[in-house]
């Protein structure tokens, strides 16, 4: 009898069921779109509708089941993945009584008032979880003590979104160290919660369950979560993580100093670290548990890039996706196909949208194209699409230029947080870029995070690995693999290469550093309130 492995995946705006075989082929999918709920009164609040969206994931692995036309009992382990950030609180009982979505921003007073509380606090709570306020749980929670005390009361555990999922199939409530991490309630070293960063801020401070490393065991389905999902009860039900670092795993990103960039609506540039490597003095880099043992990932965010994208083609490119529909051909790789045309430079146009990460003090200038020409010939569509593929790409530069500033030290010489050029060049080539996600899907938006960064980018044959690198956990925790890297090995293959041009790098060297200049200066705009920030950090 074939056996399969089931990732379950609750994402920002959907759930998904994916079924996998022993050796990693996606067999089947069942999808929904979800809602999270804005809270009555409450500005920036996000909920995560647990009383809907349970029903929801058990309709996507009934999905998934009868779409691969596999018998529940074929199905020998399933594990969870999810948004990070996203926290559910439960009572003595187990039930679920408050829950919010990443994206949930309600606590930006209470972000404020906690650094306010200690000129320092959120600094020493940095240096040891590598997370700031801005997305952390500490300020959320006390936002449900001030608001809701008679909920809050209530709380006896916390977990992530993964866990709750986990937690409904099993009845066990646990977590991992890769989600839990995001909390900021948490050690990089010791990978475990740090209650004390609770009990100073004055919450509870025995809320927290019990740690587990993904790819182990938990329990199994009970007979209840056998009804309500279609599953067999007594399947195997085993710990997952975090969407990055589970997408990570799924990209072979595994070993130490491994880089991915993952070009979704979002970009994200991660890096693997050792565990013991303590985040930079700056603040200026998140740092996240991996779910290899051993392993924390630093991380860059580009905001908006795949969404600034779709953007600019939705409102400016009517006539090329017109063309592109008539001849048959997908938009994106349509305006791919002119933006190649364009030179290197894009005529030295500059796109004002997401900044290189700043995570201490983080906001964004208003959007804009900088040292656009009425030579229509240089500010055409495709002149400003190659930009903005260009601009993503020199963000994400910056980013691991910044990693790279803290984590390896020796290997390169720096001026302001920055690699010089000349020491860049030279360990430009021996590095690698794992790239993945939507824009990693066309042929050109590759060969120029080549050409930008100077290293080479490979291509996985699965693109969208996170529901991979959960099925790699579910596999692990029933012996298939000895472990997530043992996982990864076996499974993740290779579609294409990409070798830097290194003249277009030089290019790109001098572009990257008037980028720079020019950001902060549309920053300056926006301090002095002639401008609106595109976006900032909840507490600013």
């Amino acid at each position: 009898m074939e056996e399969y492995l089931l990732a379950i995946d609750a994402g920002t705006g959907s759930g998904r069921a994916v079924l996998f075989d022993l050796q990693g082929k996606q067999i089947s999918v069942g999808q929904e779109e979800w809602q999270h709920l804005a809270e009555a009164g409450v500005d920036n609040s996000m909920g995560f509708d647990f009383d809907n969206d349970w029903p929801l994931l058990c309709r996507c692995i009934k999905q998934a089941i009868n779409n691969a036309e596999v018998t529940p009992q074929q199905i020998i382990s399933v594990s969870a993945t999810s948004m990070r950030e996203g926290i559910v609180v439960f009572d003595k009982n187990g039930n679920e009584i408050w829950a919010v979505a990443n994206v949930d921003a309600r606590a930006s007073k209470q972000v404020t008032a906690l650094k306010a509380s200690s000129p320092d606090i959120e600094y020493r709570d940095y240096q040891q979880s590598g997370q700031t306020f801005a997305l952390g749980a500490l300020p959320r929670l006390l936002w449900l003590k001030e608001h809701h005390p008679e909920l809050y009361d209530q709380v006896a555990s916390v977990a992530m979104l993964s866990d709750w999922v986990l937690a409904k199939l099993s009845g066990v409530i646990a977590t991992d160290p890769s989600n839990a991490g995001t909390t900021g309630i948490f050690s990089l070293a010791s990978r475990n919660w740090a209650p004390e960063m609770a009990k100073e801020v004055g919450l509870n401070p025995a809320i927290f369950p019990p740690v587990v490393e993904t790819g182990t065991k938990i329990g199994e389905v009970t007979a209840q979560a056998a009804r309500d999902s279609g599953l067999s009860a007594g399947t195997a039900v085993v710990m997952g993580g975090g969407d990055v670092q589970l997408g990570a795993a799924g990209l072979g990103v595994v070993n130490l100093g491994d880089i991915a960039v993952l070009g979704g609506t979002f970009w994200q540039q991660v890096v693997n670290i050792d565990a013991q490597t303590p985040p930079p003095e700056d603040m200026s880099i998140r740092v996240n548990p991996h779910v290899i043992t051993g392993l924390s990932q630093a991380e860059g965010i580009t905001f908006f890039s795949g969404l600034v994208m779709h953007w600019f083609v939705d409102a400016f490119c009517h006539l090329e996706k017109q063309l592109a529909i008539e001849s048959g051909i997908d938009p994106y790789a349509y305006m791919e196909e002119l933006a190649q045309q364009v030179p290197v430079g894009s005529y030295d146009i500059l796109p004002i949208f997401s900044d290189a990460m700043h995570y201490d003090h983080w906001y964004h200038a208003a959007p804009s194209f900088i040292n656009l020409s009425l030579d229509a010939e240089k500010s055409n569509p495709a002149c400003l699409f190659r930009s903005l593929q260009e601009n993503a790409c020199i963000v994400s530069a910056i980013n691991l230029e910044s990693i790279q500033a803290f984590s390896q030290p020796e290997s390169r010489t720096f001026k302001d947080g920055r690699a010089s050029q000349e020491s860049a060049s030279q360990k430009s080539n021996e590095q690698t870029i794992v790239f993945a996600g939507g824009a990693s899907k066309g042929f050109l938006w590759p060969q120029i995070l080549a050409d930008v960064t100077g290293k080479r980018v490979k291509i996985p044959q699965v693109k969208e690995a996170t529901s991979l690198g959960c099925a790699m956990a579910a596999g692990v925790g029933v012996g298939i693999f000895a472990n997530i890297k043992e996982a990864a090995d076996s499974i993740v293959r290779w579609e294409k290469e990409y070798q830097p041009n290194m003249e277009n790098y030089q290019h790109y060297q001098s572009l990257k550093a008037r980028w720079i200049q020019v950001y902060e200066q549309q920053l300056k705009l926006v301090d002095k309130g002639l401008t609106s920030s595109m976006w900032q950090a909840p507490g600013l």
